[in-house]
This record gives structure tokens, C-alpha cells and sequence, in this order.
């Protein structure tokens, strides 16, 4: 008589299902896993913004000089730097400045389509109070339409909020 020994693994048709089971949860997953890395995109380029803003304000004090934070939305960038509005440019590769400003932070958008829009195209911190002039709203936009907007208002504070609390995390607007 003959003992059958028990044989231990898989068979094939055993692999086939788990490695379809598998492909299937993944395919399921896989547009999650991309909204929720546009989302932290986004979180991560406003809160740069927010902490430039932040430094912009700081240095002005500490330098006792005003310090500026000049968007070039045509290239996709801005600046944070010393002297007059025109002093400096920048493009997604590096920035510029001439005369006596002095170049303290540059920062592009654009590559991961984020999108970056202000009501106005440079703000001065005053080196006295840290006031800042014209006070004004820096929206940073996602390419699923949700943003993150910083509120600069004249004393120079910054607020952080998303239009109908579209990204947790933050107040709705």
C-alpha cells in the first residue's frame, strides 16, 4: 500500500487568483494614492509659501530694511528679496537680481500643476512693525481645482484657509 504524501504550496490556478485579486485592489487604489500625492503637493508648496511670507516678514525686522515678495506669475515664480519691485526676476531654474537688492529665497510652481496667483504682484514688510503694504491674498491652486490661500493682512500676520474646506486640514474660507 502506497502513502500519498501530502504536498505543501500553491498550484497554479491557487497563484493566478491571488495575483489577480491583487491587480484588482491595486487598480482600485492607484487613483486614491494619486489624489491624495496631488493633495500633498499642494499642502507642501503653500505651506513653503506661507513659511517665505513668514521669513519675508521676519527678515525685515532683523535686517532692519524692508524686504519684499515679488510674484512673477508669467514665469511661474516669485522671490523674496531686498530693494525696489523690479529689482529681481526669476524662472523656474534660478533668479536674478540687480542693483543692491539681495536675493533671500526663490521659489517656482508650475512643474506639478500647481498654480500660483496673488491680487498683487509684490508686497513690501516694513523693517519698523513688520506691517506689510498692500495687504493681499497668495492663492495656491492644485490642478483638481483645490486651494489653499494666504490672507497678508496689514499688520502683516498671515492667514491659511481653503475655499469651502476643500484640503483638511485647513479653516474653510
Amino acid at each position: 500500500m502506497q502513502r500519498h504524501r501530502r504536498q505543501a504550496g500553491l498550484t497554479l490556478v491557487e497563484a493566478a487568483l491571488v495575483t489577480s485579486i491583487t491587480a484588482i485592489v491595486a487598480g482600485l487604489a492607484a487613483p486614491n494614492l494619486n489624489g491624495l500625492l496631488a493633495l500633498r503637493r499642494l499642502d507642501a508648496a503653500a505651506t513653503e509659501l506661507a513659511a517665505n511670507l513668514q521669513l519675508a516678514r521676519n527678515e525685515a525686522v532683523a535686517r532692519n530694511q524692508p524686504v519684499r515678495l515679488s510674484l512673477h506669475a508669467a514665469s511661474g515664480c516669485y522671490v523674496v528679496h531686498t530693494g525696489a519691485a523690479g529689482d529681481c526676476s526669476c524662472d523656474a531654474a534660478a533668479a536674478r537680481c540687480s542693483a543692491d537688492a539681495r536675493l533671500l529665497r526663490h521659489a517656482a510652481f508650475g512643474a506639478d500643476g500647481l498654480l500660483l496667483q496673488s491680487n498683487t504682484s509684490s508686497m513690501v514688510f516694513d523693517p519698523l512693525h513688520g506691517t506689510a503694504s498692500p495687504s493681499a491674498t497668495w492663492r495656491v491652486t492644485g490642478a483638481d481645482g483645490r486651494a489653499i490661500h494666504h490672507v497678508v493682512n496689514v499688520m502683516g500676520r498671515v492667514r491659511s484657509c481653503s475655499p469651502l474646506a476643500a484640503v483638511p486640514g485647513f479653516k474653510p474660507c
